[in-house]
């Protein structure tokens, strides 16, 4: 406990005011972590500041930097061995007023950003005796030294600040629960509940905001997993057209034959199995939304009859000359190149450039890991009730193993993860052996790794033809018999791992002459 008695009247009184503002609002928990540091420079002078969180992976990471080069300062690691590593280990406080002479201090943000660091005032931001960050205050004013009765005043603003911060960081996980909730409620049984933090994800759905408003023909791209249709949902939901129709078009699931029957439909007799007339999924979304998704499996023909109905909205069934016209926003996706479809011939350019009007793209998983936390919350509540296991939560470790995993799979692959380890592990807690999967290899393992890329590059600039275009088919081609060749040359589960269709995976066997 801060020994209160060393402040002044002013201090005391800043403090009150302090404690009230960070108080008050838990809305923005950016906002209140940039109030805490600015605070903590209102009482003790001094030229920049810094605030460190202690994340659930372990890691330890900048939040907010304030001061001449903050900005740069904020997007360096931290290493464990650090002054900022230490406080958090030991749970202590460090007044440093040679901050070069300590053996801890490493140079590297000094380097990047040349900043000089001279003295250093360290707090750790404690709840129940459980550190949570770090508060740095760096170069006195007036090139004075820190002294105790400084330590004394910012120990007294992190003990407020911990409390905040946690108070935040609850209200934020309640708003995202209720916000699951609300939008269950709101759209029904149809939509998928949608969980969000990243600040990537949350200027995506800004960015859908507006073109909901609009008929444009949006192409949404991305890795296998990271939630294409969820974003569909979002555009359709958001937009006019969300009280009608939202029809949903797998690509990939049909052979062109019955593709081109189940977005146009038939007429009676237009093929053996034609007993009936049937209207297609374009007729189904008339005054709604059609979501195309694996958009760069449809066939050439198919392709030409697309881009008929996105350039006038009309188009004939199959085995009829009648002319059917619709009124049909197209959302399409893929997780193939489809740039390189078009030079490579297997993708229209006119369809192209007719899809890509607005392209929205996904980041993967391990590009926006503000939102694992939400979403392992939302399935671990979802498969908890689902097998009637009462969770609360993580252990540390199984923590520690979502946040380092790489997820190739990515949200598809971290809810069937957590569904696995609701099914095999024993209540309150996941472990984390219940969700079966391998955390980051370590700096040895990443060598290996890098070695291993090194010799597909070689491999695949040998030879005479050093071209790219050689080059790329040749590592494709050492890669997907790498992959065939861990998975028994299972073609669906190889497609699994590259996150490509099975069809795809025999395309490519055809296409490099791989037998």
């Amino acid at each position: 406990m801060s020994d209160l008695n060393s402040l002044s009247l002013e201090q005391l009184k800043t403090l009150i005011e302090i404690n009230g503002r960070i108080n008050s609002n838990y809305s923005d928990i950016n906002a209140l972590l940039v109030y805490i540091l600015e605070s903590a420079m209102r009482l003790v002078h001094c030229e920049s500041s810094s605030l460190l969180l202690n994340k659930d992976d372990g890691s330890l990471r900048f939040v907010v930097a304030l001061g001449p080069k903050g900005a740069e300062a904020k997007n360096i690691p931290v290493a464990k061995n650090s002054i900022a590593g230490w406080v958090v280990e030991k749970n202590k406080s460090l007044i440093l007023n040679n901050v070069a002479s300590d053996p801890r201090f490493s140079t590297t943000v000094q380097e990047k950003t040349g900043y000089v660091c001279s003295n250093m005032l360290a707090i750790p931001m404690r709840v129940k005796g459980k550190c949570l960050g770090v508060i740095e205050l760096l170069n006195k004013a007036d090139a004075l030294p820190f002294n105790d009765d400084d330590l004394a005043v910012l120990q007294s603003l992190a003990d407020q600040a911990a409390i905040a911060y946690i108070n935040a960081d609850s209200y934020r996980s309640a708003k995202d629960k209720i916000s699951v909730l609300r939008s269950t409620i709101e759209n029904g049984s149809d939509y998928h509940p949608f969980v969000a933090r990243s600040a990537a994800v949350l200027d995506l759905i800004r960015v859908i905001e507006e073109v909901a408003k609009t008929n444009t023909t949006i192409l949404i791209t991305g890795e296998s997993g990271v939630g294409k249709e969820l974003f569909a949902e979002q555009l359709h939901i958001r937009g006019f057209r969300k009280d009608k129709p939202f029809v949903r078009v797998n690509c990939a699931a049909l052979s062109p034959t019955l593709l081109e029957s189940e977005l146009f439909g038939h007429v009676k007799g237009a093929f053996t199995d034609a007993v009936t007339d049937r209207i297609g999924r374009f007729e189904a979304s008339d005054g709604g939304t059609i979501f195309l998704d694996e958009i760069g499996e449809l066939s050439l023909d198919l392709q030409a009859k697309l881009l008929r109905v996105l350039q006038e909205h009309k188009f004939e069934r199959v085995g009829s000359n009648e002319t059917v016209s619709v009124d049909v926003r197209v959302v399409a996706a893929t997780n193939r190149n489809l740039e390189q479809m078009v030079q490579d011939g297997l993708f229209r350019s006119d369809l192209y450039y007719r899809l890509n009007v607005v392209p929205l793209n996904i980041p993967p998983l391990r590009e926006r890991k503000d939102d694992i936390e939400p979403l392992a919350s939302f399935f671990l509540d979802r498969f908890s009730r689902e097998t009637k296991k009462n969770f609360t939560g993580f252990s540390n470790a199984a923590l520690q193993t979502i946040f380092s995993y790489y997820w190739p799979g990515n949200v598809r692959e971290l809810e069937n993860s957590i569904e696995r380890a609701c099914v095999l592990g024993k209540p309150p807690l996941i472990q984390a052996e219940d969700l079966r999967i391998n955390a980051v290899p370590s700096a040895a393992g990443h060598s290996s790794s890098e070695k291993e890329f090194d010799d597909f590059a070689s491999e695949a600039s040998d030879g005479n033809d050093k071209t790219l275009k050689t080059a790329i088919n040749r590592f494709k081609a050492a890669y997907l018999k790498k992959i065939l060749n861990e998975t028994s040359w299972n073609q669906t589960e190889a497609g699994k791992i590259l996150g490509i269709q099975r069809t795809y995976v025999s395309r490519l066997l055809n296409e490099l002459n791989i037998r």
